[in-house]
C-alpha cells in the first residue's frame, strides 16, 4: 500500500514541480534566443527523458512489453505529443513564456468539451462556469481589449505565438482524450516512455530531413538546453512518485501554479514584463483552471 503524503507537504512539492516545469520553458527560451532550434530542443528533451525512463523502469523491474495494437496506438499518440511539443516551444520562442503557458493551459477546458462531444460526459455546473471565466481571464492576460487599432496591433505582435499555444492546447486535449480511450490500462510510466520515445524519434527524423536541428551557438544557449532537459526530466519523473500519493483536488490546484511561476521567472531571468491588468487576467485563468480541475465529473 502506498503511503499518503500530507496534503500540505504534497501541495508544496507539486508547486515546486510546477515551478520546475515553468523553469523548463524559461530555459527553452534562453536556448532559442542563443541559436537553438525548436526541433533540436524537443528532440533533446524528449530523447533524454525517454532514456532516463528506460533506466528507471529497468531499475524498478517494471515490464515494458505491450501488445502490438496497444503499441501502435501509443506511437500514434506519441506523434500527437511530438506536434504538441513543437507548437508549445514555438509559442515560447515567440511570446512571453507566461502568456504562452496561459494560452496552452486552456487544454482542460478543451478536453472537457471534447469528452462531452465524444463520450457524452456533460460538464458539471462548476466546470461550465469555469470555462467562460478562463476565456475572460485569457483575453485580459493577452491584452487584446481596447480599440480596433490596439487589438489589431497587439494581435500582429503576438498572434503567431498565441496561435501556436492554442494549437498545442488543442493537440494536448486530443492526446488526453485518445489516452483515456485507448491507453487507460497501460502503466502511466510506460505510457510516458512510449510517448517521449515516439516524440524524440519523430522530431529527430523530421528535423534531420529538413536540416532544422540547429544546436545552440554559445555557452548560454547550451546552458539553456541542458537546463530545460534536466528540469523537465526531473519534474516529470518526480510526478510519477508524488501524484499517486496525493488526492486529485490537491493535484489540480498545485500544478496550475505553472503559469504564475513562469510569470515570475520570466520577469526575473528574461526581463519579460506584463501590466497589472495582465497579471490579474493570469490569476483569473489559473483560478478558473483550478476550479475546472476540482469539479466533479
Amino acid at each position: 500500500m502506498v503511503n499518503r503524503l500530507s496534503a500540505r507537504l504534497g501541495v508544496a512539492l507539486l508547486m515546486l514541480l510546477a515551478a520546475m516545469f515553468a523553469g523548463n520553458h524559461i530555459a527553452a527560451r534562453l536556448a532559442f534566443d542563443h541559436g537553438a532550434s525548436v526541433p533540436a530542443a524537443v528532440a533533446v528533451r524528449s530523447g533524454a527523458t525517454a532514456l532516463f525512463l528506460v533506466a528507471l523502469l529497468r531499475l524498478l523491474s517494471v515490464p515494458l512489453a505491450l501488445p502490438r495494437a496497444t503499441l501502435a496506438r501509443g506511437l500514434g499518440i506519441g506523434l500527437l505529443v511530438a506536434l504538441q511539443s513543437f507548437c508549445l516551444y514555438s509559442a515560447v520562442a515567440r511570446i512571453p513564456v507566461a502568456l504562452a503557458l496561459l494560452a496552452f493551459n486552456t487544454y482542460p477546458m478543451l478536453f472537457a468539451l471534447a469528452s462531452w462531444a465524444v463520450n457524452g460526459e456533460r460538464p458539471s455546473k462548476r466546470a461550465a462556469s469555469a470555462m467562460p471565466l478562463a476565456l475572460v481571464g485569457l483575453v485580459l492576460a493577452l491584452d487584446v481589449v481596447g480599440s480596433a487599432r490596439h487589438v489589431a496591433g497587439r494581435w500582429a505582435e503576438i498572434g503567431v505565438g498565441v496561435g501556436y499555444a492554442i494549437g498545442a492546447s488543442l493537440l494536448f486535449a486530443a492526446v488526453l482524450l485518445f489516452t483515456t480511450r485507448s491507453l487507460k490500462e497501460v502503466d502511466g510510466r510506460v505510457r510516458s516512455l512510449l510517448t517521449m520515445g515516439a516524440t524524440a524519434i519523430a522530431v529527430l527524423a523530421v528535423g534531420a530531413a529538413t536540416s532544422s536541428l540547429a544546436l545552440p551557438a554559445d555557452g548560454l544557449g547550451w546552458l539553456g538546453l541542458a537546463l530545460l532537459t534536466l528540469l523537465y526530466g526531473t519534474a516529470i519523473t518526480a510526478v510519477f512518485t508524488i501524484v499517486p500519493r496525493l488526492g486529485a483536488a490537491s493535484n489540480a490546484a498545485a500544478l496550475n501554479f505553472e503559469p504564475v511561476a513562469a510569470l515570475v521567472l520570466g520577469w526575473a531571468i528574461l526581463g519579460q514584463t506584463v501590466s497589472p491588468l495582465q497579471i490579474f487576467g493570469a490569476l483569473v485563468v489559473v483560478g478558473a483552471i483550478t476550479l475546472l480541475g476540482s469539479a466533479k465529473r
